[in-house]
């Protein structure tokens, strides 16, 4: 059965929220909304305009895990709550930098090939439902990032962060980055992480709804510092119960495009295998390839 995948070209506070209502999910409880806060330098994170009506809806609290990454400044709690501040988030709503207090271990799919073990923020447990609020764009290491990124890295405390980009080899934050890998098992790993994130919250009855915002479509990441001015047009929101589904919609619309920088997002995303994701994640049971797209303009 294909997953149902809900899409408006209109990118605006109402169209987000249209799309949220028409998941049929009622988010409550202690809502935690995963947006990436985006690193000091970087252009293309989601903006406070854009975001604050539905945090206020749910009333929810925007969530994060440091960073691990080089060049980076949000790599503890102090210096990320500046950058989130900077950014305009604590402006008009709580941030819960989720590892600040510690991180605990969840259990990864049996197929996994990479990682032994999921390590996310300490605080993600105290959530009762969750918002997975992507920024749809590329990505340096992972050639593209939307929900499953999402999910997997920043979800991952920063040692788990690690463990993910060293493929399951270390959690050292600084060493990660001296092991070797092959290209396509981090791309594996996040699969396998963010599935181990659905497991959980499947395990313990705690929704997850799945927005992706593709807008500010730049090769690099919001983690990025020096990231780059967009090299498509923006495309619209895609809304689903289904992180896979979410994201193939998001990658078929590039492929659908036919414009100048068309050629240089796709190069992106398949030097990096970036597409391998979603089959992966399928095959690990996080969701399916196939879907309706349901367009709600």
């Amino acid at each position: 059965m294909k997953s149902k995948v809900y899409f408006t070209k209109e990118i605006t506070p109402e169209s987000l929220i249209k799309i949220y209502e028409k998941l049929g999910v009622n988010l409550t409880g202690n809502v935690g909304i995963k947006v990436s806060t985006g690193e000091r330098g970087s252009k293309g994170y989601l903006k406070a305009d854009l975001i604050k009506p539905l945090v206020d809806k749910l009333n929810g609290t925007i969530i994060e895990c440091n960073t691990t990454y080089p060049e980076t400044v949000r790599d503890s709690y102090e210096e990320h709550m500046k950058v989130a501040k900077e950014h305009g988030f604590t402006d008009f709503a709580e941030v819960d930098i989720m590892d600040k207090d510690g991180e605990f271990k969840i259990p990864v799919p049996e197929k996994s090939k990479h990682l032994k073990y999921d390590l996310i923020g300490e605080n993600f447990k105290n959530y009762d439902s969750i918002l997975n609020l992507a920024h749809g764009k590329g990505h340096f290491a992972g050639g593209f990032g939307a929900n499953l990124k999402n999910q997997a890295i920043g979800i991952a405390s920063r040692r788990g962060k690690a463990y993910i980009h060293s493929c399951g080899q270390t959690e050292d934050p600084v060493e990660c980055w001296n092991v070797k890998f092959e290209q396509v098992d981090f791309i594996e790993s996040m699969a396998e992480a963010a599935t181990a994130v659905s497991n959980f919250l499947k395990e313990n009855n705690k929704p997850i709804l799945y927005i992706t915002v593709a807008n500010a479509i730049s090769l690099d990441c919001d983690c990025d510092c020096r990231q780059g001015d967009p090299v498509i047009n923006d495309i619209g929101i895609f809304g689903s119960l289904d992180p896979v589904a979410n994201d193939q919609a998001f990658l078929d619309a590039i492929w659908a495009t036919n414009e100048a920088g068309t050629e240089d997002i796709k190069e992106r995303i398949d030097t990096r295998h970036g597409r391998h994701i979603t089959e992966y994640a399928e095959s690990l049971g996080l969701g399916s390839t196939e879907y309706e797209l349901i367009n709600i303009d």
